[in-house]
């Protein structure tokens, strides 16, 4: 029997890489994208001996990139079981007010279109088949709003809105469609939100100890490993430390 197929969008680090890592070792065939060649280079070395992997460099904004590419997969690669839109990002974290046009471009266009423009390509084959699995990586910020987090969240509450719809259109062929919410994962997620500020990325994860994506990747193992007839719709993940978005319990000598 042939291995499995799994898709991951944003897969040259973070949550994306440890997914690609640990769905390998599973026995799953890895399609990785991502916009870092150099990047998806390393993570096929450090695959699982034997695995195959199909790295694919493009930025899931490009409408017309996304389709020329993911529509044109090679024959033995365009049976996605697994898809994982796991591509995101945050931009700043000002006020409303304030707030810069860039980076809400940047947050709508990768968080919620890339999403849309990745799913378009791969569900009419799962559709077709009236099987696969779809993995949204959204966040706690699809769940509550908090101060100067507006737009980001924004975009995070789409992707739980969009997931809840697609669960609901595609119920009907089979498919299990998941939402996972991570609260704070120590990534590289803080430094791209404050725009390479290494101290005040630091901050973000000082006095506590914070998810890993590696933590993410087990729950994706896990939920991929359930029977036909199980699927877990709608997770929300947090470190001990966190109770809500803003509330942390920090100790500022760890």
């Amino acid at each position: 029997m042939e291995n499995k197929i799994a898709l991951i969008t944003g897969a040259t680090s973070g949550i994306g890489k440890a997914c690609a890592l640990t769905l390998a070792k599973m026995g799953f065939d890895i399609i990785a994208t991502g916009r870092r060649s150099d990047r998806l280079d390393e993570l096929g070395k450090e695959l699982e001996a034997g695995a195959r992997f199909l790295p694919l460099v493009f930025d899931v904004r490009d409408r017309e990139k996304v389709a020329e590419i993911l529509g044109n997969l090679p024959a033995d690669w365009s049976a996605v079981d697994v898809l994982i839109n796991n591509a995101g990002n945050a931009h700043g974290m000002d006020p409303i007010q304030t707030g810069s046009l860039d980076d809400w471009d940047a947050m709508m266009d990768i968080n919620v279109k890339g999403l849309l423009y990745v799913s378009k390509a791969i569900i009419p084959g799962m559709t077709a088949r009236k099987s696969g699995t779809i993995i949204n990586i959204g966040s706690i910020a699809g769940k509550e709003v908090y101060p100067n987090g507006n737009v980001y969240c924004g975009s995070k509450h789409a992707v739980d809105a969009i997931t809840k719809g697609m669960r609901i259109d595609l119920n009907p062929f089979g498919i299990k469609v998941i939402g996972i919410h991570p609260g704070l994962v120590e990534t590289e997620f803080s430094l791209v939100r404050f725009k390479g500020d290494d101290k005040r990325a630091e901050t973000v994860y000082q006095g506590f100890e914070p998810l890993v994506a590696q933590d993410i990747a087990e729950i994706v193992e896990f939920v991929v490993s359930r029977p036909a007839h199980v699927v877990l719709a709608d997770i929300v993940v947090l470190p001990t430390a966190q109770a809500s978005a803003t509330l942390v319990n920090k100790n500022p000598t760890k």
